[in-house]
């Protein structure tokens, strides 16, 4: 299991694409980037203090290799200690058929139409010392981009673990729904903990069941109900009828 990792971050800072370097430009020096294979000595120590579980080593080889799995780090080339290339942050996400995802059920798609996709992320940190800096939502804007532009992609989707308030917050400031509270998703160090999961539409995907369809439903159940209500009342008032008349028929052949 994966635990997109915590963020502080409490905006999305102003960011440029430079499409010739594959790079994106932050506010206050910090760029984003593809991680690379010189990035995963770091990427291995940024996980291991930011997360309660242990990755496997082929996870991060995935990684930095692009092999079945989409990166982003942050950088700070502002600093002057010579670590300007030293990652701050990151997110990991891959993509995941639609149709053998565990929410297919909670993202309406076209059932004429094979090969519906979303995006999973997978892990989310920024070092403590730049947190409040809007890396962590730049992160993630980057994967709703990213998202956005496969056509065939319909939601950008996550866990948070329980006690992750902060991580709540953010992703909701940032539109992501609180679809769904997952009991004992995950066992760490011998104790389960409860997941929510966070869901961000893209490229028309939508909610199977829209507030105006629900709000329909709703209203044509009251009004089922309503109506059943009504005809057993009527059916009773028959029947109570129809036993008085042959009571009244009974009594009058009797006098």
């Amino acid at each position: 299991m994966f635990i997109p990792g915590i963020s502080t971050s409490l905006g999305i800072y102003h960011i440029i694409s430079d499409h010739l370097s594959h790079t994106t430009v932050c506010e206050k020096g910090t760029h984003l980037w593809p991680i690379r294979p010189s990035d995963l000595a770091v990427l291995e120590k940024l996980h291991l203090d930011l997360f309660p579980i242990r990755y496997e080593p082929d996870f991060f080889h995935n990684v930095v290799n692009g092999n079945d799995i989409v990166s982003w780090g942050a950088v700070d080339h502002s600093r002057p200690d010579g670590q300007s290339d030293k990652l701050i942050g990151f997110v990991t996400a891959k993509v995941v058929s639609a149709a053998d995802s565990e929410i297919e059920d909670l993202v309406k798609v076209d059932s004429s139409r094979n090969g519906h996709t979303l995006v999973y992320i997978l892990t989310l940190g920024v070092v403590n010392s730049y947190r409040n800096m809007g890396i962590g939502s730049s992160l993630i804007y980057e994967v709703v981009k990213y998202a956005s532009s496969i056509s065939s992609c319909r939601a950008v989707y996550l866990h948070v673990i329980s006690y992750n308030i902060t991580a709540m917050h953010l992703y909701k400031k940032m539109s992501f729904q609180c679809l769904q509270r997952l009991y004992n998703f995950y066992f760490i160090n011998g104790r389960h903990y409860d997941a929510f999961l966070f869901l961000y539409y893209v490229n028309g995907g939508r909610s199977p069941c829209s507030p105006i369809e629900i709000m329909m439903f709703a209203v044509g159940y009251v009004s089922r109900g309503f109506n059943s209500m009504v005809t057993k009342f009527w059916r009773f008032q028959e029947r109570k009828i129809s036993k008085w008349m042959k009571c009244k028929e009974s009594f009058c052949e009797s006098v």
